[in-house]
Parts: C-alpha cells; sequence; structure tokens
C-alpha cells in the first residue's frame, strides 16, 4: 500500500509529460497536413500562379483501362489530382454541358456516347494548368493526334473526334464553369456559357 499516493516519482512525470506531449504533437501534425492538403487546391494556391482545369475521362477511357496510364502521365507532368468523382451522366446533364454544339449533326451520337458509360471528373492544379493540360492531351481529333502528337493521351487511346478519351477546358473562363457544373450545385435553367472542346 503506497503511503504518499498523490506524489509521484521524477521519472514517472517525465514519462507522463512525454506521453501528453507525442499525442499533441501527433495531433498537431494530422491538423496540420489536413490544412495544407486543403490548401494545396483550395483559395491559397490562387495566389501562388496556380489554376486548376476540369479533366474528364469518357466513357471509352474507363472502359478500356487507361485510367492508370492517365494519372500516371498527369502526375509525371506535375499536376496535382485536387478532387476527382466517377459519375454515370444523364442525357440532361450531357445536352446542358454541351449545349453550344446542339445545332450541329454530330450532337444526338455525341450525347449517346457520353450516356454509354461512367466518367472519371478531375479538378487539376498547377502553374498554367488548362495550357499544360491542352497540351497534353492533344488535338480533339484522335486520328490526327496520332500522326501530329503521338504521345499525347488523344493519341493513346481515342479514337477520332467525338470518341477521344479524354475532355479538357479550353480557357481558364470555362474551367471554371465546368468545375463549377460538375462539383458544386447545379442551378437548374442556367445559361452555359460557350466552349469548344468536345
Amino acid at each position: 500500500m503506497e503511503l504518499f499516493p498523490i506524489w509521484k516519482p521524477k521519472v514517472d512525470l517525465a514519462i507522463e509529460m512525454t506521453i501528453h506531449a507525442d499525442a499533441f504533437l501527433t495531433k498537431f501534425l494530422l491538423y496540420f497536413l489536413l490544412v495544407s492538403d486543403y490548401f494545396s487546391c483550395g483559395f491559397a494556391s490562387n495566389a501562388s500562379g496556380k489554376e486548376k482545369t476540369l479533366a474528364m475521362i469518357k466513357p471509352d477511357g474507363l472502359s478500356g483501362n487507361y485510367t492508370d496510364r492517365i494519372k500516371n502521365l498527369i502526375s509525371d507532368s506535375g499536376f496535382t489530382i485536387c478532387k476527382e468523382r466517377i459519375i454515370q451522366l444523364d442525357e440532361e446533364s450531357v445536352m446542358s454541358f454541351y449545349a453550344e454544339h446542339s445545332s450541329r449533326s454530330f450532337f444526338g451520337s455525341l450525347v449517346k456516347y457520353m450516356t454509354s458509360g461512367p466518367v472519371l471528373l478531375m479538378i487539376l492544379e498547377k502553374e498554367n494548368a488548362v495550357a499544360d493540360w491542352r497540351a497534353l492531351i492533344g488535338p480533339t481529333d484522335a486520328s490526327k493526334a496520332k500522326v501530329t502528337h503521338p504521345h499525347s493521351i488523344r493519341a493513346l487511346c481515342g479514337l477520332d473526334s467525338e470518341k477521344n478519351c479524354v475532355h479538357g477546358s479550353d480557357s481558364p473562363q470555362s474551367a471554371q464553369r465546368e468545375i463549377s457544373f460538375f462539383f458544386e450545385e447545379k442551378i437548374s435553367g442556367r445559361i452555359v456559357p460557350k466552349h469548344d472542346e468536345l
């Protein structure tokens, strides 16, 4: 039986303080990592000159098992993937997203193609993200990309100008609209600004 239960040897106190300090340090580091991860793709990144763009792996890219290869190319090219999600697009979403092409003869087949399977949506970030992503994916027509840009993503996995495996925003304004379209609440009936990318 202890005579002085309140008194603890200095060694025990030192161990207990070390345990509490370790627990505090662990929590602090976890919090720091979470916050730094948020800021790496959050609003603070815009102050550092980085920009964001929307990247989409279309149904043929996912079904053809090109996802890992495309993500490796993204990473090797210095992009950060801030967010990603796989979704199945419905006709209404595709028609709204590609509204500027609605009068073209290929619009019906475009809608059918884009609803034929799930797509992978990603927000990419780096300096000059829009231009660099467009350069990495290559020309819209994948058959031309195979000749003129043989190392591009569309040359790797695209077939033609419609089934070209990936999508990329064509301007910073389009990128902002497209990111908002897929990653924030949609406002029904909103006017969709034009972009010329398929």
